[in-house]
């Protein structure tokens, strides 16, 4: 419990400014962390490149699970807290660098995530029709950076590569009808492509078996419940005695849990018949790429049978198939993407920390840096996973408060540093209007609480962009 007196000299110090990079669950659940704790009075800046917050919950959680998007809700409490601020519009490393921080802040925290994909690396993977899932997620998601026409979705057959929650959300969305997606936020547009989409078999391709599937049993409900499509499972594939996993044999020891979920759903949907539903899902186990065929673009995915070899270790039968497939889409994993001017592992790419702590090349922490989320473990673990992450972070960053105290010098306002680098930066005031703007949108359409705004120009259109968005009303701020 804080002393009178402890209490006293954190309502006397001046307070410690924090600038945390990227408005994600990681980003606000760092704010939450830094304004929750008494020991230190903090101000946090959370600044985002987008004119909206929430990252992957807003951009990266398929629009059709309305449960988890409202996590959105308990992160907009942290962002109208009195002691944080939202700074939108503005780019690290672009809009401003790492030495503009240090003049307007006594530390930084990176929670940027995981951006990009991974490859798989197989011979035709840049062929026109091969497309990394993100692109697909940030697509049907309404990322203000994605093209309407990215995606035509003209090809009969398409092809999934992965076997993540991800990948399970592309087939997901590729096999509904637009009309089991109008409740939802997705925008307007995108919908009407869907509407138009000429997609009616989709192959979910997995590497390893049915145990080693990363999918969660909630994700593969979701798809094995589709009204519009019969999910197709090969039976000899999830033949496999549930009594036995846990067990000795290569491919059915270090199991976790909740594969034997998933494989008692998969064994049931394998004895199920096919209903002669409009669209088809063919869900491949043991298979993997090994080239994607075609000239002028993808016509087909050849696929090796695999199996679990002695020491469990994934090898490949020699055994191949070639899969008609007018798209592929790789999800399999992501990957960060290097900052301006912070260390980066090339190698895991993520970048190098002790308990938060940023880590130059030599291994010696970089003062002042701290990094939280997916941009520092990697892409793993759900979207609470974030909070106990960022606290951990935070706590490193408390127990550092005298050291950054006295590695600052005399601190400007951050409004000062952005009129001189001068992008047109926004506050949460101007998410507001977006997010006024999109449920109205929606009421106009009779469509859910929210339609997406979709493209940039649709945001500036909102925002006024004759003027700099949020610098007439944002008031002067202390350091």
């Amino acid at each position: 419990m804080t002393s009178p007196e402890q209490q006293q000299r954190t309502e006397e110090a001046e307070p410690l400014r924090v600038a945390v990079i990227g408005s994600g669950p990681a980003g606000v659940y760092t704010a939450e962390a830094l304004v929750r704790q008494r020991r230190v009075p903090v101000r946090v800046d959370v600044v985002d490149r987008l004119p909206t917050p929430y990252g992957l919950v807003r951009y990266g959680v398929a629009p059709d699970h309305t449960r988890i998007k409202g996590v959105a809700r308990s992160l907009r409490r942290t962002l109208e807290h009195p002691d944080v601020r939202f700074v939108g519009g503005v780019e690290f490393g672009t809009d401003l660098s790492r030495a503009d921080l240090a003049r307007t802040h006594h530390a930084v925290v990176y929670a940027t995530g995981a951006s990009s994909d991974r490859r798989t690396g197989v011979p035709g993977e840049d062929l026109p029709g091969s497309v990394a899932a993100t692109d697909f997620v940030s697509w049907y998601c309404g990322h203000p950076d994605s093209e309407l026409e990215r995606f035509v979705l003209d090809s009969e057959e398409v092809a999934v590569v992965g076997a993540g929650n991800v990948a399970l959300d592309v087939v997901r969305i590729l096999a509904k009808t637009a009309g089991e997606l109008r409740h939802t936020d997705i925008p307007q547009p995108v919908l009407d492509v869907l509407a138009a989409s000429r997609v009616r078999t989709v192959h979910l391709l997995s590497r390893r078996g049915p145990l080693q599937a990363k999918f969660t049993a909630p994700e593969l409900r979701d798809l094995l419940g589709l009204p519009g499509a019969d999910v197709l499972v090969r039976p000899e594939q999830v033949d496999i005695d549930p009594a036995e996993v846990g067990g000795g044999a290569p491919g059915l020891r270090d199991v976790a849990r909740a594969a034997r979920t998933n494989l008692r759903l998969l064994r049931e949907q394998a004895a199920r018949k096919p209903q002669g539903r409009p669209r088809s899902v063919h869900l491949h186990f043991w298979a993997r790429p090994q080239e994607l065929l075609g000239r002028d673009r993808v016509e087909a995915v050849r696929v090796e049978r695999t199996r679990p070899g002695a020491e469990g270790r994934l090898e490949g039968t020699g055994e191949t198939v070639d899969l008609p497939a007018g798209m592929v889409l790789r999800s399999v994993g992501y990957a960060g993407v290097p900052l301006p001017g912070v260390p980066f592992d090339e190698r895991i790419r993520t970048v190098p920390h002790a308990d938060g702590r940023v880590l130059d090349g030599e291994g010696r922490v970089v003062v002042g840096d701290y990094v939280a989320g997916w941009i520092k473990r990697g892409a793993t673990g759900v979207i609470g996973t974030n909070k106990s992450d960022a606290a951990a972070t935070v706590r490193a960053l408390l127990e550092d408060e005298p050291r950054l105290r006295a590695a600052a010098g005399a601190l400007v306002p951050l409004e000062e540093v952005l009129r001189e680098r001068g992008p047109a930066y926004s506050d949460y005031d101007d998410w507001l209007r977006i997010d006024a703007a999109e449920a109205a949108r929606a009421e106009e359409l009779g469509r859910g609480e929210r339609v997406k705004l979709h493209g940039r120009a649709a945001y500036e259109e909102v925002l006024g962009r004759d003027r700099p968005a949020g610098q007439e009303t944002r008031p002067e701020s202390a350091p």
